[in-house]
């Protein structure tokens, strides 16, 4: 509302009430607010005190829950770590088992193949 409107507003009060009763009117509004106000920062401070508590519970139940779930990451971390690591010295082990094999089987070739080699040039030599 603007000043003009206020003052309108004033200008008929004061007719319809008179001078005299205008300022009991007031302090009865004020006292009214006054009032209005106290009931409402006492239902707010009720409101805040009976769920502190529940807001208390909850922060502790989040706070168990992120416990259980990092706990539960970490052991999954770990078994997975674990298993990798198995996986990859069994995969190492079985590789060089596997070199071992082809290396031996190489020489034998080699050796087979010089033989050849040998036999054959001492044939052409002949």
């Amino acid at each position: 509302m603007s000043g003009p409107e206020i003052f309108v507003i004033v200008i008929v009060a004061l007719l319809l009430f008179g001078a005299d009763k205008l300022p009991e009117m007031a302090r009865a509004f004020g006292k009214g607010m006054r009032d209005f106000r106290k009931a409402t920062d006492d239902i707010r401070r009720e409101i805040e005190t009976s769920t502190s508590d529940i807001k208390r519970e909850f922060s502790e139940t989040a706070d168990s829950i992120k416990k259980e779930v990092t706990d539960i990451s970490d052991n999954i971390t770990k078994d997975v770590t674990d298993m990798t690591d198995e996986i990859k010295n069994e995969v190492n082990q079985v590789s060089g088992e596997i070199k071992n094999e082809v290396n031996g089987v190489a020489d034998e070739i080699k050796k087979d193949t010089d033989y050849t080699t040998k036999d054959n040039y001492y044939e052409y030599t002949d």
